[in-house]
């Protein structure tokens, strides 16, 4: 069993024995709906000093964040308003609440903004790292201006 499957289970393990971990049981009036949101294949990790981390995000009206650039794997997900992000080399996208985005390690943000002027944007995001890092580093503005 390779290591990263063997923390699988230890996690799944461990959430069951936690009360209030596991899933509610869903009840027949009620059922429960289950989507996949994404599916994403990691570049190769040292599963030895594999790591998650979930941070969640808040962009006020109009706020923004500096250029910068993620060392390790992530997954994005929109809880609330519209996020606009460009990773340098892609298109200049907007997510909005319910949907997801990848981003691959070290790629360069060279947009992460709040879409509105009017709503704040909140979203997840969950970094996936084989390294004691930072989760974020500072880059040289490049690229095109940033606008929310």
């Amino acid at each position: 069993m390779s290591r990263i499957h063997r923390a699988g289970v230890l996690l799944a393990g461990i959430c069951s024995a936690v009360p209030g971990c596991a899933p509610a049981p869903a009840h027949a009036a009620d059922p429960a709906t289950v989507r996949l949101v994404m599916s994403q294949r990691l570049p190769r990790l040292d599963g030895d000093h594999l790591q998650l981390k979930l941070v969640e995000v808040r962009y006020g009206p109009g706020g923004s964040s500096e250029p910068h650039s993620h060392p390790c794997a992530v997954v994005g997900y929109v809880i609330e308003g519209a996020l606009r992000t460009q990773v340098k080399g892609q298109p200049d996208t907007v997510y909005r609440a319910g949907e997801s985005f990848y981003e691959e390690p070290n790629g360069v943000h060279l947009i992460s903004a709040n879409a509105s002027r009017e709503r704040p944007v909140r979203f997840l995001a969950y970094f996936t790292c084989d390294a004691d890092t930072p989760l974020s580093v500072a880059v040289p503005e490049t690229g095109p201006a940033r606008r929310p």
